[in-house]
Formats: structure tokens, sequence, C-alpha cells
């Protein structure tokens, strides 16, 4: 049997309650609603730490922080780590990842703490497995960016970041003649930017006055109002890129055999909650929440929805179980394709939720927090003592907290959230107290588990087996 290609669109900060899928009136978005139409829309996907190297170390290793390291963004991730590019690869499929990376150092420190140069990933075990390089590791120049080749020249792709990157992902997916491909395409958008955010033309189809959530307070209206104009800018961006992604395939007759999956490595608030418009990092599903879109034909229903919660962890295994490959031992997620495929019963799980710095990119006391998010609920408890829990049923904007009054679910997660920690080894403790598990070069030598081998060690490639 022909084993399926599979593209990843990965975009970043991108909430799910700000696509129409999940709620959003203001802007239409026909190709990632044809994508839902022909695939299954996934209700709760989850950014289990809402900070984009954290999730996207789980996402490529399908492993969780306590093991990998990444607690802060801007860390570089271990040679033995075992990537989802490394395990494709080993099963025959050419890979390739095409934009935003963010899996090392790159340009450190950057010095005006906002990268607008070409910011290189070296060749080998830093790029984990994936042959086809056309990324950067974090840069915010979304109009003729800059990206990394075969070694450290880099070039500049022409126009807007989501059309550039597009270029490369059609030259990579031209060449894989006689083999599979797995692909990634990764654009920045729709982050926060110094610069330019988005071509004109994606503001021409907003609405004269941006809406915003009840759950934005007065004092956040304004600043709120201007970051969402942005943002929703950007996801229009993003659609169109998805629809070229599909026409593409239907032209090349690649569209039955071919996984395509939509999510994004974490949320933003917005405002929501009070927060800063273009913050992550919290417990609420404007930081957790992000889209699951999972096309397949001939395997995945169209049209279809499911309750079943899904990590950032096990989308590594599902799109090997998806795939037909063998899932590496070296895994933490779940493979839960059957229960996509199938569109089976949803297991009653949970998802580990996390935050471990108040700034990005440094180790700094004040916003260390541990949850689970359930189908129902919301549990977090935070480093300095306070509680949240809510119920999302009753309460989506999570404006009522009820820890504290509704005190057999507190306790019942409670209990789930101290099971959950123990599994991981984890321990809500100040921020700095992990600062040692990296080097001097941001390298990871230790975890929750203890001292590490040499950062650059090879992976045990058996694990593969």
């Amino acid at each position: 049997m022909t084993k399926p290609n599979v593209i990843v669109i990965y975009p970043d900060q991108l909430r799910a309650q700000s696509l129409p899928l999940f709620g959003e009136h203001q802007i239409e978005t026909p190709h990632i609603d044809r994508l839902a139409s022909e695939g299954l829309s996934i209700d709760n996907a989850i950014s289990n730490c809402p900070v984009c190297t954290p999730a996207r170390a789980m996402l490529v290793t399908g492993r969780y922080p306590q093991t990998t390291g990444h607690l802060i963004n801007t860390t570089r991730t271990r040679h033995s780590e075992i990537s989802i590019g490394d395990t494709f690869a080993h099963w025959g499929y050419k890979t390739g990842w095409v934009g935003k990376w963010h899996l090392h150092t790159g340009l450190w420190p950057a010095i005006d703490r906002m990268p607008q140069h070409p910011d290189w990933v070296p060749e080998g075990r830093d790029r984990l497995g994936f042959d086809y390089w056309r990324a950067y590791n974090q840069h915010m120049v979304y109009f003729d960016g800059f990206v990394h080749k075969d070694d450290w020249n880099y070039e500049r792709w022409d126009g807007y970041e989501t059309e550039g990157l597009l270029k490369y992902g059609f030259e990579f997916m031209d060449s894989s003649v006689d083999e599979p491909f797995f692909l990634v395409l990764s654009p920045h958008q729709p982050h926060f930017t110094p610069f330019e955010f988005a071509p004109r033309r994606f503001y021409e189809d907003l609405p004269d006055q941006i809406e915003l959530p009840i759950n934005v307070p007065e004092e956040k209206l304004e600043v709120s109002r201007e970051m969402y104009r942005h943002y929703l800018a950007m996801i229009l961006a993003v659609d169109e890129m998805v629809g070229r992604v599909l026409k593409y395939l239907d032209d090349k007759n690649l569209t039955d055999n071919t996984i395509v999956l939509f999510t994004s490595d974490h949320g933003t608030q917005g405002g929501s909650q009070g927060v800063n418009p273009w913050s992550k990092k919290n417990p609420f599903d404007a930081s957790i929440h992000v889209p699951g879109i999972i096309r397949y034909p001939g395997s995945i229903s169209p049209g279809t929805r499911t309750q079943q919660i899904v990590n950032m962890v096990d989308w590594f295994p599902t799109l090997c179980g998806l795939a037909g490959l063998r899932v590496p031992r070296s895994i933490e997620g779940q493979d839960r394709s059957e229960i996509l495929r199938n569109n089976g019963d949803v297991e009653q799980g949970a998802a580990f939720i996390m935050n471990f710095s108040k700034w990005f990119d440094w180790f700094e006391n004040g916003a260390e927090w541990r949850g689970v998010r359930t189908n129902t609920h919301t549990y977090a408890r935070w480093l300095d003592g306070r509680e949240q829990l809510y119920d999302l049923q009753e309460d989506p904007f999570q404006m009522n907290n009820l820890a504290g009054r509704d005190l057999s679910v507190q306790t019942s997660l409670q209990e789930l959230l101290a099971h959950t920690q123990s599994l991981r080894n984890d321990e809500l403790v100040p921020c700095k107290d992990w600062k040692h598990w990296l080097d001097e070069q941001r390298r990871v030598i230790k975890n929750a588990y203890g001292p590490l081998s040499h950062p650059e060690s090879e992976p045990d490639w058996s694990l593969l087996h």
C-alpha cells in the first residue's frame, strides 16, 4: 500500500475561538472551512504549554517540557531527541520544514529582543531529521523576510510571508516524485511583529468596528481592538495559504493520498481576562485552546467533529498511526488515530497544562502555574497559592472563578493534577530553580529526571523499532 503524504500547516499563535469554525463571526475563512468540511474538527485541541518553543518541542518530539527541557523560548534542542522528521525519514519519507522553527538559539542574544536579521539553524542534528530546509529560527520580518537553506547562506522570500513560504513548499512537494513526503509549513502569522503585519487587502475584508469577547475589560478595549484588527487580517492571510495548499493537492491529484493537519502552537489572550493582548502563557482557553482540523479522504469521515482532547504531544504519534508507521518508544503522547479515524467514543482524559517563566526568553519568577483542562472544566494552581476553576459549559469565557465554591469538582481536579504531575516527575517551584537545566549555550543538560548526557549526543536509534 502506498504511504500517504503528510502536510502539517502550523501557524503561530492562532487561537481556536478566532476562527468561524469555533465561533468568530467577523471574518470568513472559506479554505479552513473547506478543510473542516472534508475532514474532522477537534473541539478540544490543547496547547499544553502556551509558549512557542515549549509547544513546538512537544509537536516535534511528542514529549513534555519536563523531559525535553524546553521551558522557555530560544532553547537549543538536544541532538539525542528523536523527532517526527527522524521518524518519517526512517520509514522512507522525504522530509521538509518551511518557515519558523524556534527550537534553537538562533541569533542569540537578540540585541533589541526583536530579531530582524537572518537567524541560522546549523545543518545536521539541530534540524532534527528534516532534510529540505527553508526555515528560520525566529524573526519577525513578514515582508521580504529570510530563510536559510542547505548551509548558513540565506535568501529572502518575495512579498508576504504566507505567500513566500508557499514557493518553497511547492518546490519541495514537486521534488518528491518517487517518495512520499512529510512537510511542515510553519508561517509566523498571526503573531506580533514590530513591523508591518499584513497586506492591506486583508484589512479591507474586516468590519469597520471590531467586536471583542465579553471577557475583555473596559480598560483593555482600545488596545485590544487595535491588536485584534491586525490579528484577524493575518488569519485571513493564513486562510488564503490553506486554500492554495488544497488547490495544489487537487491540481496534482494528491488529495486522496495526503493527510493534512491544521493546528497551531498556542493561542493569544487578545485582552481577555485583562491580560496584555499579545500575551499567552495563561491557563485560559484564549491561550491554550487551538484549532485542530485533520483531513484524510477515505480514512477520516468528512464534516465530522469530536470532543476528544488532543494534546500537543499527541500529534506526532497520531500522524504515525494514520500513516501506518510504528510509533517510536521515546514518545510520551498518545496515538489518537483510531478515535479520529472512526470518530469513536471519546476518552475522558485531561490535558496537563503549565507555564514556567514570567518572561519568554529568560528564567524569571512570578508566573509559575500548573493545571488540568478537561472537556468540562479548567483548573489551575499558581505557585503563589492562587487557584482558578472554571466550568467551560456554563462559563465558556471563564469569567466566574469557582475555586473555593465548587469544592467537589475542585478536589477531584486537584487530585488529578497531583497524579499528572507525578507521572511527569514535575514540581511547581520558582522559575529560577530550573535555570541550571541549561548550559551557557542554552543547551539542555538536565531535565526533571536528573542530569543528561552531553547535549550533542547521538540519538538511541533503536527507539524507532
